[in-house]
């Protein structure tokens, strides 16, 4: 099925060209935009979060669905792809074919220069308004850094924000801990040149 020519395209447009693409498309505001592809980095920790949280959440009888699980927010009408969806409760979806997840716990996105701002601004504002969710977290590829969002009530989320390897951070919506060791496994960060020291 070929894009949708109008500047606007509604989510039963946006469906319809989904499943009949091979290609993963996020859908906001009646806009269609392309899932990058992933970095090294970007898969490598994906990995590593499969590694570290799938037997301990096949224990709490959760599930963990990396990259491919699309998320439905109803009350923005938009359609996304979480790079780490964690679901708890049993699954519920708006539609019969189950595609569309409604009920996520823990929403995880990896950063990338392109999608940055995306993640920290429109996806928080959106994922925020999913009501089982309680704690979305900013990985970034660029440093052993982790910014999580942890819900209090309707109306307020409390910001975290840990840098480096020896760091863990604790999820209480899965009780579980996360290792920065871990996650961050196999990656190689740029070590910044001390300014102080210049060429002979």
């Amino acid at each position: 099925m070929a894009l949708p020519k109008s500047t606007y395209v509604t989510e039963e447009e946006y469906l319809a060209y989904e499943d009949s693409n091979e290609f993963r498309h996020e859908y906001a505001k009646g806009k269609i935009m392309v899932k990058e592809g992933s970095t090294r980095e970007h898969s490598l920790i994906c990995t590593n979060l499969i590694l570290c949280l799938s037997d301990h959440l096949s224990e709490q009888d959760c599930d963990m669905m990396v990259i491919q699980m699309r998320v439905h927010i109803p009350a923005t009408g938009s359609y996304r792809y979480p790079d780490v969806v964690i679901v708890c409760d049993k699954p519920q979806y708006s539609d019969e074919k189950e595609y569309n997840l409604l009920n996520p716990i823990v929403l995880m996105e990896v950063l990338s220069e392109e999608t940055e701002i995306i993640d920290h601004v429109e996806k928080l504002a959106e994922y925020r308004r999913i009501p089982s969710l309680q704690e979305y977290l900013l990985i970034s590829q660029d440093a052993p850094r982790i910014e999580r969002y942890l819900k209090q009530d309707e109306h307020n989320w409390l910001y975290t924000e840990l840098t480096g390897l020896d760091q863990q951070l604790a999820l209480p919506s899965i009780d579980c801990t996360l290792q920065f060791s871990d996650v961050f496994h196999r990656i190689d960060f740029d070590t910044p040149s001390d300014p102080s020291e210049s060429p002979e």
